[in-house]
């Protein structure tokens, strides 16, 4: 399918070739008919990518400050990986459109295959043939509604949200300062609710634009503009300033003071500079808010990815709700928006699309159309199976590699290794396709992941990889004898059980598994040969195997100690995290939390400097959180040799603490890992070049296993139940 997407590294906008998107259960998978550019905020996203650096870090000081705090936990070499990673990737472009909803996932309420529905969120309803958008941002689409129309329900929630953040009501002054694309659509929105507008704009045009609707238009003319308020409002200034003008100026926030009355309110929507002095909002007692987008539940992981709607008696507009409200003052005229559309694109011209609003600041609305008008559900049969069709020669469907599957995994030489990547984010940018290469794997062939976007990128970079629609049709291409899991780790077991099926060679990213449940469906489907590798790491750094080595080296008889004597470890393996935001997927309970998601790699080194399998764990957490989601988190390990390891794991830590110390002490000798940066083995100090948490030995244990016919390794079902085991002593 055709998307639309800006490259975050900068240079122009692309269309570009990826797979249709696959939706989860709380999903729409929409075929797009008409999607709506916002000309503020796309512009505004393409500028800041196509800056330099230096401006990049300027505009978000914010992200400035995690690089920092990753500088000091992982280092220069590991934060910089990760920052070419993610400017190397693309972002879609588009958060408004209308199409029809091809496949309803089994959450969804309120839609139906076949259904017309208006489509919101930025990252979901894009501007692509298909789109994978939440169900509570998809709303029916009333029949006396155009879809042209309804591509305005997601940016005209914006200014509605706005407005009833200034608690709008009939009989209101209202006056919008910037008379855009949203500031038009809130002046008709306010107008519709029986307020009298003035709109503000240094734009003539745009001024004339709102007197044609029926509003009061005035150019910015400084004392002049004021006066003219004042004398609408008779003397009294108006009620509610909306600020939807955008930029660096601070001027509308400077002007809304002068014109706001007594006890008045400022709503400021728009990316505006928000250095204000204090005096003119304190003489006048104002009441000043920020708006968040389209209302409430944006950015609330369990509203937009779970649809977990909020429940009308506490919330009664929520952004699903507002979007419904937009398309019933559609469909009952009281909203008009043909005018607002200043051109319009067939998608395959977007670029011409992006390079005139990259030079005009007189675009209003420009709607993508996609050929697909005939296609409306009143003019065709609607069926809830889709024909993938693709024009990419790139993108493989996986039908042409099928064959029957063996029953026995055969030996395969270095030179034969082909790969399938399931997941492309971030971390498989940065870390697992440069280790393929450095540790001469095999030959990536293939990749999948859940928008394509990303997949497609890494197959850019791969003359030989196909992209396929989804990690099913990967498995079923026998060519591929080997793939890296890099899902959400919700989707680990499942995935891994179905390639086990299919005979695959498997490197899953911790956790290999969830829940005992989750466990024992991939170890049901396990053949006696079946290789699974899971990316416990650190066992395999320089750091872990000098410590292993001084623990198990004797200088005389004397030194040797049985293991009923005195030959036990103490290991005390202290954590410090990184704090991260409540929209983070850490904080997601279906994804595990950090001690299943992060924690079990401690556990794994542990049993590994011992060499025994965890025999009992004992959990606590702080209780500040949910438990299986708690941050500081303790944890002591015994082992048959009785050895002890404790573990703890703190996110409140200074943000100049390295990340991880492990201390052991027994048989007579002592060792402190210091962040995998150096080792101290009695008393002796010896530092590494770089940080090495043993990414390369894994791949180089990994291959290993391959060519020589390896199987399963033991620690990967001790590491992984002993991790499973813990998560069920916090959650006690």
């Amino acid at each position: 399918m055709r998307q639309i997407v800006q490259g975050l590294s900068g240079g122009q906008v692309n269309l570009v070739e990826v797979p249709i998107p696959v939706n989860s259960p709380s999903e729409v998978l929409v075929e797009t008919i008409a999607t709506l550019v916002s000309p503020g905020t796309e512009r505004m996203i393409t500028q800041l990518a196509q800056s330099s650096l230096i401006s990049k870090a300027r505009a978000r000081p914010d992200l400035v400050k995690q690089v920092f705090d990753k500088v000091k936990q992982d280092g220069p070499i590991t934060t910089l990986k990760t920052v070419k990673s993610r400017l190397n990737s693309d972002l879609p472009l588009g958060y408004s459109g209308c199409g029809i909803a091809r496949q309803v996932g089994e959450y969804v309420v309120g839609i139906s295959p076949g259904d017309l529905v208006a489509t919101g969120g930025a990252g979901y309803a894009n501007h692509a043939d298909f789109q994978t958008v939440p169900g509570l941002l998809c709303s029916k689409v009333p029949s006396s509604v155009s879809a042209h129309e309804a591509t305005f329900a997601t940016v005209a929630s914006i200014s509605l949200h706005g407005l009833r953040l200034g608690e709008v009501q009939p009989g209101l002054s209202v006056v919008i300062i910037g008379l855009g694309l949203i500031g038009q659509l809130a002046a008709r929105l306010a107008m519709a609710s029986g307020c009298n507008v003035i709109g503000i704009d240094i734009d003539q045009n745009k001024v004339n634009l709102l007197n044609a609707y029926g509003g009061t238009g005035l150019l910015e003319k400084g004392d002049l503009t004021t006066e003219a308020v004042m004398d609408a409002t008779k003397g009294r200034g108006t009620d509610l300033v909306l600020i939807t003008a955008g930029g660096k100026s601070n001027e509308p926030i400077k002007r809304a003071p002068d014109i706001l009355r007594d006890r008045g309110t400022m709503v400021i929507v728009g990316d505006v500079a928000m250095n204000q002095e204090r005096t003119p909002l304190y003489n006048k007692e104002l009441t000043v808010k920020v708006a968040r987008s389209y209302g409430p539940g944006r950015y609330d992981r369990s509203y937009e990815e779970w649809g977990i709607d909020y429940p009308a008696g506490y919330v009664r507009f929520t952004e699903g709700r507002n979007m419904e409200s937009v398309l019933s003052l559609l469909a009952t005229k009281r909203l008009k928006v043909d005018d607002l559309i200043s051109d319009r694109y067939d998608i395959d011209k977007a670029t011409d699309a992006y390079d005139k609003l990259s030079k005009s600041t007189n675009v209003l609305g420009i709607l993508f159309t996609y050929g697909k008008e005939s296609v409306l559900p009143n003019q065709k049969t609607q069926s809830n199976t889709i024909e993938y069709g693709n024009a990419n020669s790139n993108v493989g469907s996986g039908q042409s590699n099928q064959k029957t599957h063996s029953d026995k995994r055969p030996k395969i030489g270095a030179s034969l290794i082909k790969i399938g990547l399931i997941g492309a984010g971030a971390y498989t940018n940065s870390v697992i396709v440069p280790k393929i290469k450095q540790s001469n794997l095999g030959t990536i062939a293939g990749v999948v992941s859940s928008t394509g976007l990303s997949a497609k990128r890494i197959a850019d970079r791969e003359s030989n990889a196909k992209v396929y629609e989804n990690y099913e049709n990967l498995l079923e291409d026998e060519s591929i004898n080997t793939v890296f899991v890099t899902t959400p780790h919700s989707s680990h077991a499942e995935i891994v059980s179905k390639a086990l099926e299919k005979n695959k060679i498997i490197w899953c990213e911790k956790p290999l598994a969830l829940s005992h449940h989750e466990l024992d469906l991939i170890f049901k489907n396990k053949k006696e040969d079946s290789l699974i590798f899971v990316g416990f790491n650190r066992r395999f750094s320089p750091s872990i195997e000098l410590l292993k080595k001084h623990f198990n080296s004797t200088k005389s008889d004397s030194d040797i100690i049985s293991s009923s004597g005195g030959g036990s470890l103490v290991i005390n393996y202290r954590v410090s995290a990184n704090r991260v935001l409540n929209t983070h997927w850490y904080k997601d309970r279906k994804e595990g939390g950090r001690l299943l998601g992060e924690v079990c790699h401690f556990i794994d080194t542990c049993s590994a400097i011992v060499g025994l399998p965890v025999k009992q764990v004992k959990a606590v957490g702080s209780g500040f959180d949910e438990r299986v989601i708690s941050e500081d988190i303790a944890l002591v390990l015994t082992f048959d040799d009785a050895s002890i390891a404790s573990i703890t794991y703190s996110v409140n830590g200074h943000s100049s603490t390295p990340k991880e110390r492990i201390e052991v002490l027994g048989r007579k000798k002592s060792a402190v890992v210091d962040d995998f940066r150096s080792i101290t083995l009695d008393g002796k100090k010896e530092s590494f070049k770089s940080q090495d948490k043993g990414q390369t030995g894994a791949f180089t244990e990994f291959k290993k296993l391959i060519v020589t016919g390896g199987t399963t390794p033991s620690w990967v079902y001790e590491s992984s139940l002993a991790t499973i085991v813990a998560a069920g002593e916090l959650m006690e």
